[in-house]
């Protein structure tokens, strides 16, 4: 049976549990059971290697001694070992240290469920588990590729959508900011670690020494708030070929940041910081007054300068709203612009992270350390016979070929235009630039865009009241 088959059996299984409620659980549930046969399969490469190995886990509840035998444990007895014994212990495993195996499995536990209510079908699902090796190169390969789908998927699992980017999108970025060798990257809202993989995956062609992959263990870093997102994003890792992944379970803005010195510096940030949140007052405290604003994306803006060091480079992903938007934005732009080189905008067009928004989003690329000059804009088209993206159309790297070819050798053409950091400032930093070759016609301003719909939402909200009245009066003349 495929690994693709196997996965697809597991859900099919799932959905006959009463206790596991739509895909965002069925998700969960599944992870926190392959991340520990994950975590077993490493387990027994580790005491190939080292006679001397010893498991942060006690034997009890490693996956070999209550799961992996297929005929072990199953019904309530297993539901009660699940439940009772097994993520209690998991949840407080003592003597664990900070960036050990040990604390990995503890932090993932911590906000991890047991959402099934039947044993029998928790045993179905283990002994699909069982037929997955993750010491066989093939098998690991394989659900590689799958576990790539498999957070793809999460665009439709509601609110999940949000942490997945699309894998074009983090590979695109990446190399055209290069992380080499010996350099730290950090993704302050890793989501379930797109950026990290992409980053993993360009600096493994660099590895060609033992001492190199060691560097690399430590180069790649990641922060996440929400359980589920940091869970896939430590199991993506691991998957990857990272033994002991650095990802904190954290809010990246809840450190004032008067308390970041030059050791939290790191060389590249690249990130798709989540938009349309909103910050509690406590955590707005934590920034300047003059950058203070409940929206989560520009927070994380005045946190990725101040994270950066001087030389480093930074791509972000970041909606239309961010390049016209006012206020708090205009002094985060101005900051931007004064402390780094905007180089280049990357307008993607709508539907790139479709279903999950249809929000027309941008790619930011800036080096620290130098002002900006002038800004090089490229519109990415649409491939050709299509205008738009789904899920069975995705964005595709092939479609990045334009911008790489250009990147190096920077010439006006009906994509791409430069602006000069003259106008941006006559513009009052509006970054909302529109391609001066485009024969379509122009949008409409933001700022009017928005009065013409809080005019027409004040008429949707009068003709509401009219017709409430006329119901009223018809229900008073016939009860009269």
């Amino acid at each position: 049976m495929s690994i693709a088959n196997i996965v697809k059996s597991i859900q099919d299984i799932m959905r006959q549990d009463v206790g596991v409620d739509g895909d965002a659980q069925r998700i969960a549930q599944l992870v926190w059971m392959i991340f520990l046969k994950i975590f077993d399969d490493k387990e027994v490469e580790l005491e190939l290697k080292d006679d001397n190995y010893v498991s942060p886990i006690p034997e009890e509840y490693r996956w070999r001694n209550w799961a992996a035998d297929d005929e072990g444990m199953t019904g309530d007895e297993l539901l009660e070992f699940v439940n009772n014994k097994l993520f209690p212990a998991l949840k407080e495993l003592s003597g664990v240290e900070e960036n050990t195996r040990g604390y990995i499995v503890k932090e993932v536990f911590q906000d991890s469920y047991n959402y099934m209510k039947s044993g029998t079908l928790m045993r179905q699902v283990i002994n699909k588990i069982n037929k997955i090796d993750f010491n066989k190169s093939e098998d690991r390969h394989l659900f590689n590729d799958f576990y790539e789908t498999f957070l793809r998927d999460l665009q439709s699992a509601g609110n999940a959508g949000e942490y997945y980017t699309p894998r074009a999108v983090t590979q695109f970025m990446v190399e055209m900011v290069n992380p080499k060798i010996g350099e730290k990257v950090l993704d302050p809202a890793c989501g379930t670690g797109g950026f990290l993989t992409s980053a993993l995956a360009h600096l493994k062609k660099q590895a060609d020494t033992v001492e190199k992959l060691q560097i690399l263990q430590e180069s790649l870093l990641g922060i996440e708030k929400k359980p589920l997102p940091h869970i896939l994003s430590v199991t993506n890792l691991i998957l990857h070929g990272i033994e002991i992944p650095k990802i904190r379970r954290d809010n990246s803005l809840s450190r004032p940041l008067r308390d970041y010195g030059a050791k939290d510096k790191v060389d590249v940030i690249v990130t798709n910081p989540p938009f349309g949140g909103i910050e509690e007052e406590g955590i707005q405290a934590n920034f300047p007054a003059a950058f203070r604003t409940k929206e989560t994306a520009d927070l994380f803006m005045v946190l990725i300068l101040t994270l950066l060091k001087d030389g480093g480079r930074a791509a972000v992903v970041l909606p239309d709203g961010f390049l016209f938007g006012e206020g708090v934005k205009t002094r985060i732009k101005e900051k931007l612009l004064e402390e780094c080189n905007l180089h280049t905008i990357v307008r993607l067009p709508n539907g790139v992270f479709a279903p999950y928004t249809s929000i027309r989003t941008n790619l930011l690329f800036f080096t620290k350390g130098e002002p900006t000059k002038e800004i090089w804009y490229y519109e990415h088209p649409y491939p050709e016979g299509q205008k738009s993206y789904s899920k069975t159309k995705p964005i595709r790297i092939e479609e990045f070929k334009r911008e790489k070819a250009w990147w190096n050798n920077r010439e006006k053409n009906e994509y791409a235009w430069k602006v000069s950091i003259e106008e941006v400032k006559a513009r009052g930093y509006n970054l909302d630039i529109k391609n001066p070759h485009s024969e379509e016609e122009q949008l409409v301003e933001p700022s009017v865009a928005l009065q013409k719909y809080l005019e027409a939402k004040e008429r949707v909200k009068e003709t509401k009241q009219k017709l409430v009245d006329e119901l009223l009066k018809i229900v008073k003349e016939v009860s009269s």
